[in-house]
């Protein structure tokens, strides 16, 4: 037994040695000092008073070269766990030789909470929260604390360091769980960072980095370039495969369209590969120098079906306190509400937008019906009201807390009436007739809703969760076959999607308003895309196409209304039924 137990020692031991083999790379000339090359400056500091990661104190460097100058803002290269790679060195070459732009390093180390008062205690490491996980926290920490903080220092002969806001001009790199980070960020802010190098990068499942995998084949296509280094050796842990992960980005990457490279080794999860490719990998990322990032093009089908090149997101107004209901007539004019101020607009056929003159009780939900009037719940007297072409309100319906609609081409309204966050919340059917009919209970705050182009379908959002439902509809507007049926994104710092309103098109795909963007589902209730919308803060609320083919998509975000033009053509409920082809199972 004990020469067993040897042997197999022994052959454990030779795996490991096979499994971390000697790492030697070919130095670059850019990463050893060269004679008559300037040398920049290296400045360091501490910062304590980050709000956004509360408690925590860290060290940062400046790299500053020698050919800046105050007159012009200079470009920027950000990166995690303080200096790596020989930056220095390696900037002062590739700047003299104008491989690279007149740029400012910022060498930031992850944050860490003293210890409380107490014998033995040790400080929180607040690493693996600030770099594995998703969201914008540690992009907003670096735009919004870190660099006007670099912006405050000056160099040892008196310079004061201006740094380019462009994204175009920014960069953001760093190793393991920094080079997620460094992601993270350009992820979360395009407009920031444009520029990434990823080295022995953790895409699994610590924090939820393995989701990139697949989110970046779903959302449309953002301007970033990146550079991915790693080794077949890496860490195979309980996250996850680390070097099979690296590979499955940037297969994502690449089929999603974005300008990628990599170079793969057999090294293990250390520095020594990362540090030897960093000249060819700065020489990459700012290689045709100032030419912006372009976005490339997908190979998700489904994604290029639904967006016309070269176009983007419009503003159509802005300046409200919270828009909601958008809805469209059969002229393919648009309205919208301003709930809190009780205001209803119209997008007209020429794009000019008016405010109707009438008082909307906090018009929430709107939909048109097959006799042309316009439907809205009114939550200020817990009513539904029609009003005809002159303007002329009808009450529909009393005491009734609804929230959105939708009116079949028979004439049955749909309506959802959520009770609180925290209660089960109904949905309603209002007959031609004036009779009310509760169809359903129990759904945690149902909002959205929406037929499918044969009306066939009704669709609910549930915004406490990440579910959409859908029901059959039958031939009395009752419903049956009630069933969980979209499952959406949740983003990482929500316990939600908090889905809103949802539409179709006349194909049979469901557009849903969530945290995340626009959420688009196939016929069998599956993301196969999302659109991010416009905005940083608050969430997109509501959409309808129109304009006068139905294929202009309207979108309600707070304060603001954004449209962008696509490929496809709007279901109108108004409308008779339409079949939509057969779903690709």
């Amino acid at each position: 037994m004990k020469r067993l137990l040897l042997a197999g020692l022994v052959l454990c031991q030779t795996v490991l040695y096979a499994q971390a083999p000697s790492e030697t790379y070919p130095e670059d000339p850019a990463s050893v000092e060269q004679a008559g090359v300037p040398k920049g400056e290296v400045l360091k500091f501490t910062f304590e008073n980050s709000t956004i990661f509360p408690g925590t104190w860290r060290e940062y460097w400046v790299y500053v070269p020698a050919q800046y100058r105050p007159d012009r803002p200079a470009c920027v290269y950000v990166n995690q766990d303080g200096i790596q790679w020989k930056a220095p060195t390696v900037f002062d070459n590739l700047i003299h030789r104008k491989e690279m732009p007149v740029t400012i390093g910022v060498f930031v180390t992850p944050g860490r909470v003293r210890a409380a008062q107490a014998d033995g205690a040790l400080d929180r490491f607040n690493r693996s929260f600030e770099y594995d996980g998703l969201g914008d926290a540690y992009a907003r920490f670096i735009l919004d604390e870190i660099l006007p903080e670099v912006e405050k220092q000056k160099t040892s002969d008196g310079r004061h360091i201006r740094l380019s806001k462009s994204g175009n001009d920014r960069a953001i790199g760093g190793s393991s769980s920094g080079a997620v980070c460094a992601f993270t960020a350009a992820w979360e802010r395009p407009d920031a960072f444009s520029r990434v190098f990823s080295a022995i990068g953790t895409y699994v499942g610590l924090r939820g980095a393995d989701r990139y995998i697949t989110l970046v084949r779903k959302y449309e296509p953002k301007p970033i370039r990146i550079f991915l280094q790693d080794g077949s050796n890496d860490l195979n842990i309980y996250a996850g495969d680390w070097w099979k992960a690296n590979e499955s980005m940037e297969r994502s990457l690449r089929f999603a369209g974005y300008d990628v490279r990599h170079v793969w080794g057999e090294g293990g999860h250390n520095g020594r590969h990362g540090t030897a490719v960093f000249p060819e990998a700065m020489r990459w990322l700012w290689r045709d120098y100032p030419a912006p990032i372009q976005v490339g093009r997908s190979a998700n089908q489904f994604l290029s079906d639904i967006l016309v090149n070269n176009e983007s997101w419009e503003l159509v107004g802005e300046g409200y306190s919270f828009t909601e209901g958008t809805a469209v007539n059969a002229a393919g004019e648009v309205f919208f509400q301003d709930i809190p101020n009780s205001k209803t607009y119209k997008v007209g056929l020429d794009g000019k937008l008016t405010a109707l003159p009438l008082d909307s009780k906090r018009g929430s939900g709107t939909a048109f019906g097959p006799d042309g009037r316009r439907y809205v719940v009114a939550g200020g007297t817990r009513q539904i009201l029609s009003y005809d072409a002159r303007g002329k309100e009808t009450v529909v319906a009393d005491s009734l807390p609804g929230n959105d609609m939708v009116v079949s081409h028979q004439g049955n309204i749909y309506v959802t009436s959520p009770d609180g966050r925290e209660r089960p919340g109904k949905l309603y059917l209002l007959r031609p007739n004036g009779a009310r009919v509760v169809l359903d209970e129990g759904l945690k705050y149902p909002n959205g809703v929406a037929l499918s182009p044969d009306q066939t379908q009704l669709y609910v959002t549930e915004s406490t969760s990440h579910w959409v439902w859908v029901y059959q509809v039958q031939p009395d507007g009752t419903l049956a076959h009630k069933q969980r049926y979209g499952w959406l994104h949740v983003r990482d710092t929500d316990e939600n999607a908090w889905s809103d309103g949802l539409k179709c098109d006349r194909d049979g795909r469901v557009y849903v308003t969530t945290l995340t963007g626009v959420q688009i589902m196939d016929q069998l209730g599956r993301v196969n895309a999302i659109l991010p919308v416009p905005v940083t803060k608050g969430q997109v609320s509501n959409l309808c196409l129109g304009g006068p083919d139905f294929d202009t998509l309207y979108i309600s975000c707070v304060d603001k209304v954004y449209r962008r033009k696509l490929h496809v053509r709007g279901a109108n409920a108004f409308e008779s039924p339409t079949k939509p082809a057969t779903p690709k199972l």
